[in-house]
C-alpha cells in the first residue's frame, strides 16, 4: 500500500487556490493595506487576533530560528525574502491567533537547533521530526505533518530498492534521515555527511554521492527546483511526524498545541497543504513508489 506525507486532520478536498495581493517591502510592524503587518507576508491570516497568549523574549516579537530556506515551507532565496510557504504561514497564524504583529526569522543550522545549542527564541518551526533524542533536550508540540523519507537521485541515475544499500548514499548532519540510513538502510559504504541540503543536493547532482536520503517533502521541493536535473525514485516509510520545536520547560506548550488543535480543526492546515506543498512537489506524492529497505 502507498503511503504518503499527510497532514494529522482528515483528508479535505483541494479547493481552488486562493489569490494574494502583492505586497512591497516594508519596515517590521507597519500595517499594509491588506491589513496584514508587514513580517506577515503574503499569508492569508484565519481565526481570531489575540484569542492566544503567548509568552517572548521580547514583547510584540515572535523570534523563530530555522534552517533556511526551504521551497515549500518557506519560500525565498533569503530570510529577507520570505513572504510564503506551508510553515511560513503556520508560524504567521499563530503569531496572529496570539495577537504578534512581529515575525523575526533568524538562520541557524539544522544540527545545533535540534541539538539545542542554537541560542534564545521562541521556537523553530523547520519541518523537525519529533524522536525521543530530541525531546530530551527541547520541547516540542503535537505533530502537524506526518513524513517520511525520500530517495534523491540525479535524473537518470540507475539507483533501485534493491541497489539502495550498496549505493553512496548522502545525508544532511542531524537528520531522521541520517539515522534512517545507519539504523536501517546499514549501506555498505558510510555515507556521506553534509551541513545542509543545499550542499547534499549539489553533491548529488555533481555524482559525488549516488543518492540523498532526507525527508520527501523536502527532496521533492529540490527535484521541482532542479529544473529536471533531479528526481525522486523511491520513499521510505519512517512512520514520524514533524513538530514546532521549542525550549525545553517552554511555558508555551499547552498554548501552541491549542492554537494547532484550532488550525487543524478548521482546516487552515488543508489549506495551506494545498497552497504550497502540492505545488512545491510538482508532482502527486502518491506516485512516488515506496520501498522495502527492512
Amino acid at each position: 500500500m502507498t503511503h504518503t506525507p499527510r497532514l494529522l486532520v482528515p483528508a479535505a478536498a483541494i479547493a481552488a487556490l486562493l489569490l494574494f495581493s502583492g505586497c512591497s517591502a516594508s519596515a517590521e510592524g507597519e500595517v499594509l493595506e491588506s491589513g496584514n503587518p508587514a513580517s506577515y507576508g503574503d499569508c492569508e491570516l484565519t481565526g481570531a487576533r489575540g484569542e492566544y497568549t503567548l509568552e517572548t523574549k521580547t514583547e510584540g516579537t515572535l523570534l523563530v530560528k530555522a534552517d533556511l530556506p526551504s521551497p515549500g515551507w518557506y519560500n525565498g532565496d533569503t530570510v529577507e525574502d520570505i513572504r510564503s510557504g506551508f510553515d511560513f504561514c503556520l508560524l504567521v497564524n499563530i503569531a496572529h491567533r496570539a495577537g504578534i504583529d512581529n515575525v523575526k526569522l533568524q538562520m541557524a543550522s539544522f544540527d545545533g537547533l535540534v541539538a539545542g545549542k542554537a541560542g534564545d527564541m521562541d521556537l523553530s518551526l523547520n519541518q523537525i521530526t519529533i524522536t525521543d533524542e530530541r525531546r530530551q533536550v527541547m520541547d516540542f508540540s503535537d505533530p502537524y505533518f506526518q513524513s517520511t523519507a525520500g530517495v534523491l537521485v540525479k535524473k537518470g541515475a540507475d539507483v533501485t530498492e534493491s541497489t539502495l544499500s550498496s549505493s553512496h548514499l548522502g545525508v544532511k548532519q542531524g537528520t531522521v534521515g541520517q539515522l534512517l540510513v545507519a539504523d536501517v538502510i546499514k549501506p555498505e559504504k558510510a555515507a556521506s555527511v553534509f551541513p545542509g541540503d543545499p550542499e547534499m543536493q549539489a553533491a548529488v547532482l555533481a555524482g559525488n554521492v549516488d543518492a540523498g536520503i532526507q525527508d520527501l517533502s523536502i527532496v521533492l521541493g529540490a527535484a521541482t527546483q532542479s529544473g529536471g536535473k533531479l528526481e525522486v525514485v523511491g520513499q521510505v516509510l519512517t512512520d514520524e511526524a514533524y513538530g514546532i520545536m521549542m525550549e525545553k520547560g517552554s511555558p508555551n506548550l499547552d498554548t501552541i498545541n491549542k492554537i494547532l488543535a484550532d488550525l487543524k480543526a478548521d482546516r487552515t492546515l488543508d489549506k495551506l497543504s494545498a497552497e504550497y506543498l502540492v505545488d512545491a512537489y510538482g508532482v502527486d506524492p502518491a506516485s512516488i513508489p515506496v520501498w522495502d529497505v527492512k
